[in-house]
């Protein structure tokens, strides 16, 4: 996740769904692989004086049930939104759960149990049909808004509806719903004038108050995992205000607004009264006050953090480089920092439809040329990732972590190779073309930096062009028209699994009916007939080495097609100020859970 509607030039596929077809218990594997790769273990802390080193990967730092003060986040950039229907950034996920009960959420633990899912505003796990075509979730009854009214299963159809059907429907985050949904294709979205909102909106029932029944247009047995999304935090009709309902959101979780979101400026949280404990397994609460700074330099984050004047940065992606290295070797800081390896891989898209760029020739001189150590690197080194060659994660079911289409000595780039593919597809001397970039994320820019070093050493002339993180993902790399018209060949970017399948890592960013005129993260606009047809064939295999080789092949042919530019596959470094409580990485969310923190302090 990182990042919707209508695609380029065809309309959807809609005989398909998003997500492979395979049960559950398929999933728990790969995300217990996942976690046993990253060094995942279960287990909370008990009471210590001093924690270790990456103590936070595993284990609960600094355990405590102790409420009160007020909790101060910081980012250098602002939330995509702050609106549940809105938002992909995994820190908005992380964050909105402040506010935005789901259907189904993750465990509230470190490890693989953190991955595991439970209900939220559901009263127990959805049950399926014998085909997994159909779909009935239970709300639990009492649940109320911030205003003290009654949470009900039409809320949560509409906030669906809002969030993935119509010309306006909101333009951040993933539309499984609308791809997922049976008897929906005609259905314009509850924005459309001179209609009911959710007039001819069948693929979701509300046959009560407390049941919804989602009608599918194929087998799915990974539905319950779309469950998780703040898609289904429900939104009443009637305070919906489109894009500007991220102003404040009507909340249904422990805490509310105080006052308006701000955007580049803050956000508040206090306490809501309505909210009720005994119903919530996940949140605890334990801050009377949470504060969001948004826009301030990455740099005066990390100082604070260290100084005590900041609890936590909101990003989740850890300190920049300039403090990376002094708090790795730092024997006095070493106990305040956790450095996990994340299921995230950081990469460059390689755009395929920009001339030269449309030339299998030319893409492929980029990734031969291109310096792999100078792009750990610019990631901090062995501390901020590990080299990446392949696109999957090497703990997902068919990842090849022996993959390498593009070798080169001591990772330093092929230029012999480089400056073949260039003849090859009729650039000899080189071409040019522009880096994007977000411009509050100093790695970002190191990739760009390092990345556009490597390729003058054949001629390929780039320039970098930064953005910020807020709007990147939407208006700039997000933008196919925009990505065209400033000629941003080359765009760094991240990404992170909606859940822990090969689908669920690389469907967004490699299938070309996942290309959208907004919000668009299959960046590189790979539009590959194989590729795609292989997405359409794995959601209805049950065999798990079928579907597995069949991830491997995308993964190679995408690769073969270079589309994208492995960096590293991420690890973060972050910093726990010790008068921070319940601190553990979370691996449902890349970062550490918002929900369990607190604070010692006032």
């Amino acid at each position: 996740m990182s990042i919707h509607h209508s695609t380029r030039g065809k309309p959807p596929r809609r005989s398909r769904a998003p997500r492979r077809a395979t049960a559950p218990a398929a999933v728990g594997t790969a995300l217990a692989l996942l976690l046993a790769a990253c060094g995942g273990g279960g287990g909370g802390g008990g009471e210590q004086s001093e924690a270790d080193f990456n103590e936070g990967e595993t284990t609960v730092v600094n355990p405590s049930d102790q409420t009160g003060g007020t909790l101060r986040y910081a980012v250098s950039s602002d939330f995509d939104s702050p609106d549940p229907g809105n938002t992909y950034y995994a820190y908005s996920w992380n964050f909105s759960r402040y506010y935005a009960r789901t259907l189904l959420t993750y465990v509230g633990a470190p490890g693989e149990e953190g991955v595991e899912l439970q209900p939220d505003l559901a009263e127990e796990m959805p049950e399926s049909n014998d085909d997994a075509t159909e779909w009935t979730v239970k709300l639990k009854k009492g649940l109320k808004y911030e205003d003290g009214s009654e949470i009900v299963a039409e809320d949560v159809k509409y906030a669906i509806a809002r969030s993935n059907f119509g010309s306006q429907a909101l333009p951040n985050g993933p539309k499984y719903f609308q791809e997922l949904l049976a008897d929906s294709e005609e259905y314009e979205g509850p924005y459309a004038e001179d209609n009911e909102p959710l007039a001819g909106f069948d693929g979701i029932e509300t046959p009560d108050d407390h049941t919804l029944v989602f009608h599918l247009n194929t087998s799915f047995s990974e539905f319950p995992y779309v469950l998780i999304q703040p898609q289904t935090a429900p939104v009443p009709a009637e305070v919906d205000r489109g894009e500007q309902y991220q102003t404040r959101v009507l909340s249904s979780g422990p805490y509310k607004f105080d006052g308006d979101y701000r955007p580049g400026v803050s956000l508040n949280l206090e306490r809501n009264e309505e909210w009720d404990a005994s119903t919530d397994p996940t949140r605890k609460a334990l801050p009377d006050r949470i504060e969001v700074q948004l826009g301030v330099d990455q740099n005066e984050i990390d100082q604070r953090l260290v100084n005590g004047e900041l609890d936590v940065d909101l990003g989740g992606a850890g300190v920049g480089p300039a403090m990376k290295g002094t708090l790795i070797t730092d024997e006095a800081q070493r106990h305040n920092v956790d450095n996990p390896q994340t299921n995230t891989l950081r990469y460059v898209n390689v755009n395929t439809v920009i001339e030269p760029l449309d030339d299998k020739a030319c893409r492929e001189a980029i990734l031969f040329a291109a310096d792999r150590d100078a792009l750990q690197r610019a990631w901090g080194g062995d501390t901020g990732g590990d080299v990446a060659s392949q696109i999957m994660p090497s703990a997902l079911p068919g990842a090849d972590p022996e993959m390498d289409l593009y070798p080169s000595p001591e990772g330093k780039g092929d230029l012999d190779k480089a400056r073949e593919k260039l003849e090859e597809c009729g650039h000899p001397d080189g071409f040019s073309t522009a880096i994007g970039a977000r411009a509050d994320r100093p790695s970002d820019v190191g990739t760009a930096e390092a990345l556009q070093q490597a390729l003058a050493r054949v001629g390929i002339e780039t320039e970098i062009k930064q953005y910020p993180s807020d709007s990147y993902t939407n208006t700039q790399a997000g933008s196919p028209d925009f990505v065209h018209d400033n000629d941003l060949g080359l765009t760094v970017y991240g990404w992170a699994p909606d859940w822990a399948s090969g689908y669920g890592f690389m469907s967004k960013i490699l299938d070309g009916d996942a290309i959208q005129q907004a919000g668009n993260v299959n960046v590189s606009e790979i539009d590959d007939e194989q590729i795609n047809t292989w997405f359409d064939e794995v959601v209805a295999i049950t065999d798990a080495d079928e579907r597995a080789d069949i991830y491997s092949r995308i993964d190679e042919r995408a690769m073969e097609e270079a589309a994208i530019l492995p960096a590293v596959f991420e690890r973060t470094v972050l910093y726990r100020p010790t008068s921070l409580t319940n601190v553990y990485y979370h691996a449902g969310y890349s970062m550490y859970d918002y929900m369990s923190l607190g604070t010692t302090r006032d």
